[in-house]
């Protein structure tokens, strides 16, 4: 079953009224346990498939608990942490060792952020005994399931009985169908074209459309992976709203940052969010317990930074290409720490802050940010033969053209919103009008009908699907 699809749209619907036929607790969790189960066994078809995710959620409850008895947390972390390792057949694992193929492994990584967050908040006595139909219900979450949004147990506990009356629907519906229509058709024709642009890139072309074209494969892969991820993002949230379930938002217009650190509290907000946490936290108080200095206090945060996101990459695949993607990832947000500090040191936190507040500085920040994340990106959709032939099409000096119009083209296109005056907030009112909506929403209906009718186009893979 894919998300977004009829057959998803159908289960939802029809889920989501027998699961508010009734108040009662015990009938939620035991409808929401029957619907994560059934759209588990949708993904694999077979009982084998789904024992070493069996194994791995019951290993995570009984270290969920053996931590929360004082029985070895550090090790029921580590343990947990290997067996996933393991699952997910890194390629520093000897052949001989790994699970032999045909598990089923999607959504394990989202259901690894949640265990390792239990066991966590268990080994520090912030979690009490957790049954286990709640549990499997809060691990297995079928909206969240294939890819996110990471959520802590705290959160969903909190936000799973919210009011639904009628605006609620209707804001659901809504939400449903803008994710679908960004997935259906914005991430399928950026998709298409980032392929039809790939196939034309060839040495024959003159040098200024051969650097236009290697640009265009850069910039294009980002803006397909914003439509695809947060159309997802968008329908599960809709989705989930029927079933009094809030997920937290992942996005929140990333390309709007002005510098990398920024981009990422933007861009899958709930997996930085988990790493801060996590990760980033626990480094940066470690190092300031053990380093007094003044001077010292200052870097920190760099390392703790390299650190976290240099995991982003390794998390996201198995392959030497995504280790050098996380050497990027924590590479940009380090050195982007270091600019503040070296900046701040030498103009003051007042003369930085002016700066940093000019209208062409801000301009010209957005684009570096971007051009950054796409070409990180390049790491992530293509392997090394992939990427060196593109260099070598384009040559030294068509690589330096192509990296240097994308800045100054994002920068120009990224400050429009600012020219114009026109804020998220404005946009947002504008949204919030019936009518508004009601246009979009139509608007939407018609493009998807004729994608679906007459183009025949299918439901794309969610590009997140796979980690």
């Amino acid at each position: 079953m894919t998300v977004p699809s009829w057959q998803f749209l159908i289960f939802v619907l029809v889920g989501a009224a027998v699961f508010n036929a009734s108040s009662a607790r015990w009938w939620r969790d035991g409808v929401w346990l029957v619907l994560n189960l059934a759209f588990v066994w949708s993904l694999s078809q077979g009982i084998m498939p789904l024992l070493p995710l069996a194994g791995f959620l019951a290993l995570g409850y009984l270290g969920v608990e053996a931590a929360r008895r004082g029985w070895a947390p550090r090790l029921a972390v580590v343990l947990v942490l290997a067996v996933f390792v393991w699952l997910k057949r890194y390629s520093f694992i000897p052949g001989p060792l790994l699970l032999p193929a045909g598990a089923m492994l999607i959504g394990m990584s989202y259901i690894f952020f949640r265990v390792m967050h239990l066991v966590i908040d268990a080994g520090q006595g912030e979690t009490g005994r957790i049954r286990v139909v709640r549990y499997l219900n809060f691990t297995l979450n079928f909206p969240a399931f294939i890819s996110g949004p990471i959520q802590r147990r705290e959160d969903y506990e909190a936000n799973g009985s919210l009011p639904l009356g009628l605006p609620d629907i209707g804001l659901a519906a809504w939400r449903m169908l803008l994710g679908a229509f960004k997935v259906l058709i914005l991430s399928d024709a950026l998709h298409a074209w980032q392929v039809d642009t790939i196939a034309a890139l060839t040495p024959d072309l003159p040098l200024g459309q051969r650097v236009l074209t290697g640009a265009l494969v850069v910039v294009l892969y980002p803006l397909f992976l914003y439509a695809n991820f947060s159309g997802y993002t968008d329908f599960v949230i809709g989705a989930a709203r029927l079933f009094r379930l809030g997920l937290p938002e992942n996005f929140d217009r990333p390309f709007g940052a002005v510098n990398f650190i920024e981009f990422w509290s933007r861009w899958h907000i709930s997996l930085s969010q988990w790493l801060r946490s996590y990760v980033f936290n626990p480094l940066l108080m470690g190092w300031m317990r053990r380093y007094r200095s003044a001077r010292s206090k200052q870097y920190p945060a760099v390392v703790a930074f390299f650190v976290t996101f240099f995991l982003v990459g390794a998390w996201h695949g198995q392959t030497s290409e995504f280790l050098f993607f996380g050497l990027l990832q924590g590479g940009g947000v380090a050195g982007n720490r270091l600019y503040q500090v070296g900046m701040t040191r030498r103009l003051t936190p007042a003369g930085y802050g002016a700066l940093s507040a000019n209208p062409l500085y801000r301009a010209v920040s957005r684009g570096l940010t971007f051009t950054w994340f796409a070409f990180t990106l390049l790491w992530f959709w293509a392997r090394w033969p992939q990427i060196g032939g593109l260099a070598h099409t384009l040559g030294v000096g068509g690589s330096v053209a192509a990296i240097v119009g994308t800045i100054c083209g994002a920068s120009m296109l990224l400050a429009v919103p600012d020219l114009f005056g026109v804020s998220a907030e404005m946009a947002g009112a504008a949204l919030r009008s019936r009518y508004a909506r009601t246009a979009f929403a139509s608007a939407m209906v018609l493009a998807m009908a004729i994608g679906v009718l007459v183009l025949h186009l299918s439901s794309p893979e969610i590009v997140y699907k796979q980690f």
